[in-house]
């Protein structure tokens, strides 16, 4: 022993003992911890209700899906219970799992399994992933377990793996895929030979090329095409007795384990409201008692009825009472609701205020002792057109309604077509009209109609060039174009319907008719939309309701509150209002000083330079000769080389011209037509089928002009007269602001519609405006978008000034953020602060809640209340507004 050993031996068991009295510690205080956590869990658990190990094993903690590597799966349904499970699944993929991709976990796969059949899928699955990993067998037939079925494509599949090094050969490949089959019989799986189909021809590669190109990804692809199954069997030779079965033998029986389920299902599923039909009823016929009396005029009667049997027998009771609740809660909230489409067809529509366009025959009502006076021969287009008249019982003036238009356009000649109905609400209102429908049916029965956008021929032209360019490729035309052709209408990204809703009952789920997903795979949007296309069938089993914005409703609102007008008491036959759609002498101006014929700048539907045009060949005097020239303009072939060539000609009035659908109907009628027959007449031209020979027979005997039939055969596609009716309503509204009041009229139109403003050049007066029109005009097709567009806000500012008014420079105190406000004193406009070039929203709404508080005392001052950038305070300067600020607070005393 060498000196101090023993020593050392005895200090070194002290130190071991204490160190064993330390840990025996230790362990007294982690027992009595954990036996503490774990009666707190048992608390827990008690109180959500989970009372054995089985409900235990079912609480899984998140998974980080962003650090696990994805694998590839097939999925097949076996019946009605499986595609509603598969459609969670893809939704839960789509949404709660995102990431850059649709994934899931593992777990929540085998959660939601029942009715479904997976397959190991590609080479980019999990099976031939554990062989590249070099997993065991027995690891190999672990992860088999998992599957119902197990895949293998041709080896030719796997060519990238022996690029990238990852196998060594082809004959490496076949020897993994006979290991394959012969796992499959010691487990009982059905080994399946699949193609991994990316395309079906051998020859269409080069479409997926171009796009792998435009992706900057690899195109080097194996030959991903549908094989015949000949081919297969010639791929899978090489297994011998083997290759029938994965080949023929397997699929099938894994296909009859699949029953036959279709993707979206047939029938209508709408809400429950309960007493919708009675409420639909009673208040129809409230409103029509109101404004007809009691007994109902025979002719509203019988309407009324009619449509309330198809509504009430069909279940639309419920889509109609949803509309009216969302309209008049808008109403009651203070803007105007516009109907788009036919559902201005329907007296019941109208009667519950869902529209203002009434279809009855055109009539007059007493607003005091309810007579009425109906026009059945076709007298009048419109009730608007109808001269004034005082009532011959009680001598009050009397009401003029009625626009002809059949029910028969909105819910078919049988009346059970799903009514689809659209209504424009103001685009400040819209997110509000979103929510109240959440509130009707709660958030999770509500969501957005989805939308499929595919690669439009402009952008494959692009890619097509681009591919071309980046191989050295040099390609003639014919080949481009046939390239082109192959990459068009390729889906390229989802989206969500502008305002489209749709509305899921409580008695059913959203996976009973589609999976969900974020708009364009977008994480931080507020809602989800139906995975598939609302067009792709959803619309006949769920009901949409098209909740638009739209700017019409908005300006007819600023109208409202700048001059204290209702727009519902404006008359619709004011003669000045109705000469502005062939004149500019309202305006007091001449034609040559704002270089138009007609004086609708800024009327909705009545300003663009097709229409004005049109109003110009055809000089309208009425209502439903606006209603009929709106038809037309929205129509496609109905205008040019069609009604246009017919009326230059002489050949027919514009009275008389195929304007809308509903026209058609009505004047076969008038011919004495079978209505029946009159109807598919109609339909069959508004859809562009133009006009059958035996149907051209039958027209002709009843008297119809040739010409009537040609023009039939020409058109594409036909508005709604409802739909046109109902803009006509708002153009006329705002034409009469225009005529009578043009200052209120001017500052709506720029702060709601005028998204270009040049502040320094309208301010120059009207010679600085034209020429600056003149100069975009020259030109001509070089011209850019926003030139174009600019020249529309431009034939404005030259029609305001030509009238006398001006605008006045913006101004630091007296601007507002947002909006053009009007001095009276000056007959000019204020442009506000979001006017200047440069100035977004929240730095225009910054400077004039600051200039609210008080006069700036500097420069120094203005940036620091008004949080104002250096770009901010150059740009008001250059403008002239910040004349006599000093640069700082500080004050020189010498």
């Amino acid at each position: 022993m060498y000196p101090g050993e023993k020593n050392y031996k005895l200090k070194t068991l002290t130190q071991k003992f204490a160190v064993e009295l330390v840990n025996h510690h230790r362990a007294l205080a982690d027992s009595e911890a954990t036996a503490k956590v774990f009666l707190h869990m048992l608390k827990d658990c008690k109180e959500r209700g989970l009372v054995d190990v089985s409900h235990l094993n079912q609480l899984r903690g998140q998974v980080d899906i962003a650090r696990v590597r994805p694998f590839h799966a097939t999925i097949l349904v076996r019946n009605r219970d499986g595609l509603r499970n598969l459609y969670r699944l893809v939704s839960m993929a789509n949404t709660e799992y995102l990431h850059r991709v649709p994934r899931l976990p593992k777990s929540v796969l085998a959660q939601f399994r029942e009715g479904l059949l997976i397959g190991t899928a590609c080479r980019q699955g999990e099976l031939i992933e554990s062989f590249i990993r070099g997993k065991s067998i027995d690891e190999i037939e672990a992860v088999c377990e998992f599957y119902d079925y197990l895949e293998i494509q041709p080896p030719s599949h796997y060519e990238p793996l022996i690029r990238d090094e990852l196998l060594p050969s082809f004959e490496h490949v076949r020897e993994i895929l006979r290991q394959i089959v012969d796992m499959g019989k010691r487990l009982n799986k059905p080994v399946v030979a699949t193609g991994d189909v990316h395309f079906l021809d051998e020859h269409d590669h080069v479409y997926r090329e171009i796009f792998l190109q435009s992706q900057k990804l690899d195109t080097k692809q194996p030959p991903l095409y549908f094989r015949t199954t000949e081919e297969m069997l010639a791929e899978f030779s090489f297994l011998g007795d083997d290759a029938r079965s994965v080949v023929i033998h397997h699929p099938q029986d894994v296909a009859q384990l699949c029953e036959d389920v279709k993707p979206i299902p047939d029938d209508l599923h709408t809400p429950v409201i309960e007493g919708a039909e009675e409420e639909i009823r009673s208040l129809s016929y409230r409103k029509a008692t109101e404004i007809y009396g009691t007994p109902l005029p025979d002719i509203v009667e019988k309407r009324l009825e009619k449509e309330l049997h198809s509504i009430i027998s069909n279940g639309f009771s419920v889509i109609y009472l949803i509309a009216h609740k969302l309209v008049t809660k808008s109403l009651s909230d203070g803007y105007l609701v516009g109907s788009r489409g036919s559902v201005g067809s329907s007296l019941v529509a109208t009667m519950t205020d869902i529209t203002e366009v009434n279809p009855l025959p055109p009539h007059y009502v007493c607003p005091n002792c309810k007579y009425s006076e109906f026009f059945l021969q076709g007298e009048y287009g419109s009730g608007f057109d109808l001269p004034e008249k005082a009532c011959p019982h009680c001598g009050t003036s009397l009401r003029k309604d009625g626009q002809d238009i059949p029910f028969e356009t909105f819910l078919g000649f049988d009346g059970d077509k799903v009514p689809d109905i659209d209504l424009n609400f103001s685009g400040e209102y819209q997110p509000r009209a979103h929510r109240y429908t959440e509130e009707l049916f709660g958030k999770d029965h509500v969501f957005r109609a989805g939308t499929i956008s595919v690669v439009a021929e402009k952008t494959a032209y692009g890619y097509v060039r681009k591919y071309a360019e980046e191989k050295g490729l040099v390609l003639r035309n014919a080949e481009i174009e046939r390239l082109v052709q192959g990459c068009t209408g390729v889906k390229r990204t989802t989206g969500q319907h502008p305002g489209g809703q749709v509305v899921v009952p409580n008695y059913v789920e959203i996976y009973d008719f589609t999976p969900i997903q974020y708009p364009a795979d977008d994480r931080s949007a507020e809602t989800f939309t139906t995975h598939f296309d609302y067009h792709s069938g959803l619309e006949n089993c769920l009901l949409k309701l098209d909740i638009l914005g739209h700017d019409d409703p908005t300006v007819i609102r600023m109208l409202q509150d700048l001059t204290g007008v209702d727009p519902k008491t404006i008359p619709l036959d004011d003669p000045d209002v109705l000469a502005l759609f062939r004149g500019t002498e309202p305006l007091g101006v001449k034609p040559e000083e704002i270089k138009s014929v007609t004086g609708t700048y800024a009327i909705p539907e009545f300003g663009t330079r097709f229409v004005r045009q049109m109003l110009e060949d055809t000089r309208p005097t009425t209502f439903s000769e606006l209603v009929r020239i709106s038809g037309l303009s929205h129509g496609t072939d109905v205008w040019l080389n069609n009604a246009q060539a017919l009326i230059r000609e002489g050949i027919a009035t514009l009275s008389e011209v195929i304007c809308a659908r509903d026209d058609i109907m009505i004047y076969l009628i008038q011919k004495g037509l079978e209505p029946a027959r009159a109807f598919k007449i109609m339909e069959g031209i508004r859809k562009g089928k133009g006009v059958k020979p035996d149907d051209e027979v039958y027209m002709r005997e009843h008297g119809v002009p040739d010409w009537y039939i040609e023009s039939g055969k020409k058109i594409k596609y036909m508005f709604p007269k409802a739909h046109a009716a109902a803009y006509v309503l708002m153009a006329v509204r705002i034409a009469w602001f225009k005529v009578h009041y043009p200052l209120a009229f001017y500052a709506t139109y720029f702060t709601v519609r005028a998204d270009d403003f040049d502040i320094a050049l309208m301010t120059k007066g009207r010679d600085a405006i034209l020429a600056k029109i003149d100069e975009i005009e020259n030109k001509g097709n070089a011209a850019l978008p926003k030139e174009k567009s600019f020249v529309t806000v431009l034939e404005v500012a030259l029609e305001m000034v030509a009238r006398g008014y001006r605008f006045l420079p913006v101004h630091l105190y007296h601007s507002d953020a947002t909006r053009f406000l009007i001095d009276e004193r000056e007959q000019a406009l204020i442009p506000p602060f979001v006017a200047i070039s440069g100035v977004g929203e929240t730095a225009a709404r910054n400077l004039y809640e600051a200039a609210q508080q008080g006069e700036f005392l500097s420069l120094e001052d203005l940036q620091t209340r008004a949080r104002a950038s250096k770009t901010v305070i150059d740009l008001l300067t250059e403008l002239g507004c910040l004349e006599g600020l000093p640069e700082t607070n500080q004050l020189s005393l010498f």
